[in-house]
């Protein structure tokens, strides 16, 4: 069985080549996220400071439950207390955190004794001594932080690299199978049992699979340091992050390989094995491909599972469909059930791209009507690719521009000023501004308060401190109940995302610095695209510094004059028109996760390049024959090479439209979402990245086509004549 299989992979490599190639670099790509994922897990670094105590403020809030303690970051952890400072002072030298300012010190080190210190400062402080010396790293919370971010960027690759690596594999195998009905044929006509061909294709794709994953996995290993290393060039890994002596990986991206292989040989190994012994006596190569009963069966279910998960969302939990998590997976159902169901509609949109006079167009309809199966595997990886772009890059941009809508109707300041270089305002400053003639000044601090909902989850919203009078003179918050003028020291204005959120309801909150309050909900906002915060007075954000000030025009004023004034008043510090502020903070995509998006992309059109190149080269031995009859019918090398192309492009534009139906059908219920929660609900789409990704697919289809087409029409026509399949 072992060398019939190695024979029948030497006597088909062309076939075979694509499928190898492409499960190579999926599992190295798999070896390469998963090491990295490894090493975020376990790595931490290896630093302390070099005294021998460190007094750290108390950062974290702690809030017991049934369930147990949860306990959350606090935004403005207390201050250690300037009496204790001194009395530190007195045991020895006290080195200060930089953050720290001269009244309000957050972290200190010290090598006094540990006992006096810790008599020192009681219950003020943690004290921390020994290992525990790292909690007090200042940039402790910066690097979880961007190990998370490694996580979902090293997660999604990863994700899409296993998802599209199984249409490649797929289309490659049920292509192959088709070229293959001849010699199947004869093999069943030689007596060899359904079963024994199913095992056969099984086989081939076994070894295939072995071969790649060993391959990928030595390549991952050799790649995975350099990807780490260029992280931490780029800034998105701490400098300390480093790969560990980590082995699971290996296991999972070789045996995730191997399965791949089988599961996409699967499907073809049945059709192979039904194959009749007549049809060795078929001198036609047409193939309708015609939707299979387990095809067409799989993609209506897929089809159904995505139309009724996102009526779910919508009708429960339409901000789901909003993050991160669920519109980067969700587009691949929507993906796998139409590459799936795609011969249904490839035959009329073929028809209708071709709809036009003369020969050639009719040449480029016929031939891809006999050529179904070809062209599904030609316009599969095309669709995909175009599909992934839409979903994911236009749902970026369209809750982009929804959230920069939103910001822009509820923005009434015409002028913002921002402090140059510092943590926030002084009084001096403040104090100028406000006696600026002709204005309303509303100056803002951010801050954060926790709520505990359903007795275990803690739950941190962003907010805003900002005076009552003035917060409704510079601002026009969408409210769906309560009034902006009721929010007084004693209340709150919180949004629909909340589980409480009734006008006239008190909630128990946690504070910025940890302070537990009671506070009456004056307000209520739509959840929108999530940007709307929670406002409170100054007085409920204790230790948040000033550092916004939004300036409104008073009856009357004049803007001209407004603007020198508050230029004179605020120095050094900067002074922003209305637009130029919405402009600056316009919402767009980190660079984390954009840097994730197009690594998804790129994976996805790297395997869409894969997969076009083997498709067009494995019917290129099978096209000779057309080739012949055209040349025999007396059309020149030019028109059969013009021809040839446009069956290519064809194809490439009918998968692109099938990729941008996905695309429109995953932003109207994007749409959706954003109209129930009372956003702008606005659709933008990558123009740009779509032209990109149709264009590199047409490109490298119609190159692959007319390459060995160019070099089979080198032959004079009676040469052709003799040439067989």
């Amino acid at each position: 069985m072992l060398s019939t299989t190695l024979r029948m992979l030497r006597a088909h490599r062309s076939v075979f080549t694509g499928s190898f190639v492409a499960l190579a670099l999926g599992v190295a790509l798999l070896t390469v996220t998963g090491s990295a994922l490894a090493a975020s897990l376990s790595a931490a670094p290896d630093r302390a400071p070099a005294a021998s105590v460190v007094v750290q403020a108390r950062d974290t809030l702690a809030v017991p439950t049934p369930a147990g303690v949860r306990t959350a970051r606090l935004a403005h952890p207390r201050p250690i207390p300037p009496a204790t400072v001194a009395e530190l002072r007195a045991l020895g030298p006290v080195r200060i955190d930089g953050r720290s300012r001269p009244s309000h010190v957050l972290r200190l080190e010290t090598d006094a004794d540990p006992a006096a210190v810790r008599r020192i400062v009681g219950g003020t402080a943690r004290v921390l001594t020994g290992d525990a010396r790292r909690l007090g790293d200042p940039a402790r919370e910066r690097d979880r932080e961007a190990l998370t971010a490694l996580h979902a960027l090293f997660g999604t690759a990863g994700g899409v690299t296993a998802f599209v690596s199984v249409f490649v594999a797929a289309s490659t195998f049920a292509f192959a199978v088709t070229q293959r009905r001849r010699d199947f044929a004869l093999l069943r006509t030689a007596g060899a049992t359904p079963g024994q061909i199913r095992r056969g294709v099984l086989a081939e794709a076994l070894a295939v699979g072995v071969l790649a994953s060993a391959t990928g996995c030595a390549l991952g290993a050799w790649a995975a340091p350099r990807l780490v290393a260029r992280a931490v060039e780029e800034d998105l890994a701490p400098a300390w992050f480093a790969l560990g002596p980590h082995t699971w990986p290996y296991h999972a991206a070789f045996w995730t390989g191997l399965l791949v292989a089988l599961a996409g040989a699967a499907a073809a190994s049945w059709r192979a094995g039904r194959i009749a012994p007549a049809e060795a006596l078929r001198e036609a190569s047409a193939d309708t491909g015609g939707l299979t009963r387990g095809r067409l069966l799989c993609g209506a279910a897929l089809l159904l599972a995505s139309v009724v998960t996102l009526a779910l969302a919508l009708g429960t939990d339409p901000g789901d469909l909003l993050h991160r998590k669920t519109y980067v997976s969700r587009p691949m159902l929507l993906v796998s059930a139409a590459a799936l169901l795609s011969p249904l509609l490839l035959r009329p949109l073929t028809r209708l791209l071709t709809a036009l006079p003369g020969v050639s167009a009719l040449l480029v309809r016929e031939s891809t009507a006999s050529a179904g199966r070809r062209s599904a595997a030609l316009a599969a990886p095309v669709l995909v690719t175009v599909a992934l772009a839409g979903c994911l890059l236009g749902t970026s941009a369209t809750l982009n521009r929804a959230g920069a809508d939103e910001a822009r109707a509820r923005t009434t300041a015409a002028f913002v000023v921002l402090p140059g270089g510092r943590a926030g305002f002084d009084e001096a400053t403040l104090r100028r501004l406000r006696q600026v003639p002709g204005t309303v000044v509303a100056p803002s601090s951010a801050t954060a308060v926790h709520v505990l909902e359903d007795g275990v989850a803690l739950i941190r919203s962003e907010a805003r401190a900002t005076a009552p009078g003035a917060l409704a003179a510079t601002s026009r918050l969408p409210l769906t109940a309560g009034s902006v003028s009721a929010l007084d020291d004693d209340s709150i204005i919180v949004n629909e995302e909340w589980q409480r959120h009734r006008v006239g309801d008190r909630v128990t909150v946690w504070l910025g610095d940890g302070t537990r309050r009671t506070l009456r909900i004056a307000a209520v906002m739509p959840t929108g695209t999530g940007d709307h915060g929670i406002h409170v007075t100054p007085r409920n954000a204790p230790g948040a510094p000033v550092d916004r000030v939004d300036v409104a025009l008073a009856r009357g004023a004049d803007a001209g004059a407004v603007s020198t004034a508050l230029h004179r008043a605020a120095g050094t510090d900067r002074v922003l028109t209305r637009e130029a502020w919405l402009r600056e903070t316009r919402p767009g995509t980190d660079r984390t996760t954009r840097l994730g998006l197009l690594l998804v992309l790129g994976l996805a059109l790297l395997y869409t390049g894969i997969s076009v190149a083997n498709t067009t080269a494995m019917a290129a031995s099978g096209r000779l024959r057309d080739l012949t009859v055209l040349r025999l019918a007396g059309a020149t090398r030019w028109q059969v090479l013009k021809v040839t192309g446009a069956e290519s492009l064809t194809v490439v534009a009918a998968g692109a439209l099938l990729g941008l139906l996905v695309t429109a059908v995953h932003l109207a219920g994007l749409w959706g979402a954003l109209a129930l929660l009372s956003a702008p609900p606005a659709v933008a789409l990558p123009w740009r990245a779509l032209g990109v990704t149709v264009t590199a697919g047409a490109a490298l289809a119609v190159a692959s086509a007319l390459i060995p087409a160019a070099a089979a029409l080198r032959r004079r026509p009676a040469d052709l004549a003799g040439v067989r399949e």
